[in-house]
């Protein structure tokens, strides 16, 4: 094993070795209540760690125990396997880059769901290749080590039954977990040029020659006119790109200014008598359209006339004859459809049927321009394309091969739901062996106590805070197992060495006389994460926590004991928990509970976390999505409604702790009231709150 070493923002200063040798180094399979989970047994070099200097982490020494290890899924997939965009296209994986903006899943309820996330890291390396074979003829070239998703959760591609190289593995007739082969978006040829012209010009532009009589001694005129005005700039870039390449210049103009019920619309148009002439010569009907021109009418048609929402995707339009090339053209690509009239009405609807696997190949075929009517954000990954596992073989020869890293922890390739190194920032800050598969959670470090002890009593040791719970709950669940947090309180206390703990877990109170120990001989601190009492939101959002209410009486009981605690109210969720009502329960609670402080925080999207909670809005409150997505365009919500919030909680605060005031002043030193309100970003990194 490499060595492992502390490596934020480049800083120099960092620490030194952590692990000792690897001979040293245990692996455990976890039993009973922890049969889930896999432990890592290591000796740490050191168990106080410094946080760099380029770090915004209001402390300067950390203690953590315990550091999560995901599985390492390494060098995974050919190069040239398409990889579904966020906006609906597919791009080879070489041609990806850092940032690039893709298409993961995660599971809401009984089913994953597609939704946005974003390239974190990618690499290569030269290894032997696969290929795997489905049903429907989708192939997938791949490394032994990597795993798609089934029927029956994540497998290699390759494995044993037994002995050293037994793992979960791919076999004939499982079912991969997708959407089925997926086409490659057409040539914008010219071709294909005319047909989009052809459906978006005919679906929502005008274009006409009037001819005005002679009036009042003013002689008569003829104008000529073509205007197409558009809400999605994707598709009036598209239209007059094309139209440049044919020559007809046109330009653009604010057709209209944005309101409060009405986004603002842009034009481009033409008044020349050529300019008209040549619109209507591209837009006739062809006597023998070809393939490429089907799928540019078919984009525009979409593009001017079509939606895909809730799964539905549809194409309106009064005129027949537009109606019925639409229906022609799908039926050349072999899409099942159903035309519906609207009663009443001169009005059609072309539906597509075949849910989300039509619809996506439907926009690779066709590749409408407007990206937001491409979205699957919120679907579930299910369909009843026969995507079983017809054959695995190997290749004979070693290729690149290509991993990346995402938000999510997946990505679509070639339309199946593959898992991708979501450690491998993780292995490579811990310094980890990128070859092992480790498919449990968490290092230990088991001689974490006795490491302190050593380091406290240096004479370089100057005594400085230490804060726990940075980087992963201190009263995680495997601490019920090792028992690390409660040596290493009892050493600070022995060394009258300053501390503080952050956590979300009522475990803490297992610990309370040690607590109490500690805080008769030096400063100690504690704060619980409370983020609502509303049970309902609780339950929707935090279901794996213990019960708010149980957090409420252990800061009371922290109080009690002379341990000094306060509560984060965190994460605030706009639209969930933030309303005046919720917030004042939840702070009511506190202060009567005797919390030191409180903490507004609210919530922070970080990557990974924000395409995991967008999913969950999707599916569970989709009428908040739309809210979110404008507000959460970075990590954090604007600065104004943060400081909106932490003024609500600190006017709720005063009131509360007027109220509540004689009652706290008869309790231990360790139960004053709330006394402030502090809004704290850097908190909210600080806290791994997993919101």
């Amino acid at each position: 094993m490499t060595d492992l070493r502390w490596k934020l923002a480049g800083d120099r200063d960092g620490q030194g070795v952590f692990f000792e040798d690897e001979e040293l180094i245990e692996r455990h399979v976890g039993r009973g209540e922890y049969r889930a989970l896999e432990f890592l047994h290591v000796n740490a070099r050191r168990i106080v760690n410094e946080v760099p200097a380029a770090s915004r982490m209001p402390f300067r020494y950390t203690i953590n125990a315990y550091r999560g290890c995901s599985h390492a899924c390494v060098y995974c997939l050919h190069g040239d396997t398409p990889i579904l965009m966020a906006d609906g296209r597919q791009k080879p994986l070489r041609s990806l880059r850092l940032g690039d903006a893709i298409y993961g899943t995660v599971r809401i309820g009984t089913y994953r769901r597609f939704v946005q996330t974003e390239v974190l890291a990618m690499w290569s390396t030269v290894k032997p290749a696969f290929r795997v074979t489905c049903e429907d003829g989708t192939e997938l070239i791949a490394s032994a080590d990597h795993r798609f998703l089934t029927e029956r959760g994540w497998k290699h591609v390759t494995g044993a039954e037994q002995g050293l190289g037994r793992r979960p593995h791919l076999t004939l007739g499982n079912k991969l977990m997708g959407v089925g082969a997926l086409p490659l978006s057409p040539e914008h040829d010219a071709d294909y040029r005319q047909g989009y012209l052809c459906g978006m010009v005919r679906g929502d532009a005008s274009v006409g020659t009037y001819v005005y009589p002679r009036r009042r001694g003013r002689g008569g005129s003829t104008v000529h006119r073509f205007r197409l005005a558009l809400v999605d700039h994707e598709a009036l870039h598209r239209t007059r790109q094309f139209l440049d390449a044919s020559e007809i210049r046109t330009t653009e103009f604010q057709f209209c200014s944005a309101s409060p019920n009405r986004q603002a619309l842009q034009a481009i148009r033409t008044s020349t008598a050529a300019g008209v002439t040549s619109v209507r010569r591209l837009i006739e009907w062809p006597e023998t359209p070809s393939e490429q021109w089907r799928k540019g009418f078919l984009a525009g048609i979409f593009d001017a006339e079509g939606s895909y929402s809730r799964g539905v995707l549809r194409i309106a339009n009064g005129d027949t004859e537009i109606i019925d090339r639409t229906t022609q053209s799908l039926d050349v690509f072999g899409f099942p459809l159903v035309v519906e009239q609207v009663r009443d009405r001169p009005m059609y609807y072309v539906r597509l049927l075949g849910g989300l696997a039509s619809a996506l190949r439907f926009f690779l075929t066709v590749d409408p321009a407007i990206s937001r009517k491409r979205r699957i954000d919120g679907h579930a990954v299910k369909t009843s394309v026969p995507l079983g596992v017809r054959s695995i073989e190997p290749l004979g020869l070693d290729l690149p091969l290509y991993d990346i890293t995402t938000g999510t922890g997946d990505f679509i390739a070639n339309s199946v739901v593959s898992h991708n190194c979501f450690a491998r920032p993780t292995h490579e800050y811990l310094g980890l062996n990128l070859g092992e598969d480790f498919e449990r959670k968490l290092v230990v470090k088991v001689n974490a106590v006795e490491r302190l002890r050593a380091e406290l009593a240096s004479p370089r040791w100057g005594g400085e805070h230490i804060a726990m719970g940075t980087n992963t709950d201190p009263y995680q669940r495997c601490e019920g197992k090792y028992h690390l947090t409660r040596g290493i309180v009892e050493v600070l206390g022995e060394a009258q060495n300053p501390f503080s703990i952050l956590t979300k877990s009522t475990l803490i109170l297992r610990d309370l006389d040690v607590l109490a120990a500690a805080a008769g001989r030096t400063e100690v601190r504690a704060n619980l994460s409370i983020g609502t009492l509303d049970e309902a939101v609780w339950k929707a959002t935090e279901p794996g926590t213990p019960h708010p209410r149980r957090r409420v009486e252990a800061v009371a009981r922290l109080n009690q004991a002379g341990i000094p605690c306060g509560v984060l109210v965190a994460p605030i969720l706009p639209g969930l928990s933030d309303g005046e009502d919720q917030l004042a329960e939840v702070v009511e609670a506190c202060v009567a509970a005797g919390a030191v402080s409180v903490t507004a925080i609210s919530l922070h999207l970080r990557p990974g976390v924000r395409e995991h909670f967008l999913a969950w809005l999707a599916a569970n409150r989709p009428d908040l999505l739309g809210h979110y997505e404008r507000r959460y365009r970075r990590s954090y919500l604007p600065g104004k409604e943060q400081d909106e919030v932490a003024g609500l909680v600190r006017r709720l605060v005063a009131d509360a702790r007027g109220r509540w005031a004689p009652a706290l002043a008869t309790r231990p030193v360790g139960a004053r009231p709330a006394a402030a309100v502090r809004p704290a970003p850097p908190l909210a990194e600080q806290m791994g709150l997993g919101l």
